[in-house]
């Protein structure tokens, strides 16, 4: 659902609904963000960190290819009946949003495949700044941006800067290179956010992604928490 503005600035949004999670289940994750934001790196990270400690698969969605579950593969972040791939064969939003049947039917299958999972990482295709999972898919979503794209990103809004549990402001060693501020970023993410968390993390001087990995921890223990 789009932002609602009041006097130009963003007014406050209800709340996302959460996916009904059946006991056992495993927490679903969604990272998505535009092409070369670095939401395969920041994957490869998190199953890098992750994946002594707990059960977790990964679900790529790319429109025609399988390129970016390849990638994972080649650099053997996790055994290979963990990783699947999705091919949209449209704009990568709407296999994550608007008919998530085949993310679902994947899902089902590294479920079968991997009794006990913890986790799934659900990457989507790059996409733009409107990008965001269907509440039927993922529990949580991360959306992913990088400094490349200027200090203005964050202050642009649409539901995956604002809306997202997790805004990630990624590559941060280019700033400089690039001419952005990350103060005006971190200043103008705050201010759309509201509440909502902000990471800015640099692969490059932290590859455990410290921040992000924090975070999922946090959603982790979240999920297995019980209920009253």
């Amino acid at each position: 659902m789009p932002p609602h503005f009041i006097d130009g600035e963003p007014h406050a949004h209800p709340p996302r609904p959460k996916r009904a999670r059946q006991p056992g289940e495993p927490l679903r994750i969604g990272i998505g963000g535009p092409v070369g934001s670095g939401k395969t790196a920041l994957v490869a990270a998190l199953c890098r960190q992750l994946r002594d400690e707990l059960s977790l698969a990964v679900l790529t969605n790319d429109i025609y290819t399988t390129e970016d579950a390849d990638f994972l593969r080649r650099h053997a972040v996790l055994p290979d009946q963990r990783i699947a791939a999705v091919q949209t064969g449209g704009c990568p939003h709407t296999a994550i949003r608007d008919d998530i049947t085949a993310n679902l039917d994947a899902i089902d299958d590294l479920i079968d495949t991997n009794p006990g999972l913890d986790l799934i990482l659900v990457e989507s295709g790059g996409d733009n700044l409107t990008a965001t999972f269907s509440s039927g898919l993922v529990d949580v979503q991360i959306f992913v941006v990088d400094v490349a794209g200027g200090d203005k990103v964050p202050r642009k809004g649409g539901p995956g800067v604002t809306f997202s549990d997790l805004l990630v402001v990624n590559k941060t060693d280019l700033a400089r290179l690039v001419g952005a501020d990350l103060d005006v970023m971190r200043r103008d993410a705050a201010r759309v956010r509201e509440d909502r968390p902000t990471a800015l993390i640099s692969l490059t001087d932290d590859p455990s992604a410290g921040p992000v990995l924090t975070w999922v921890r946090e959603q982790l223990a979240l999920a297995q928490a019980p209920t009253v």
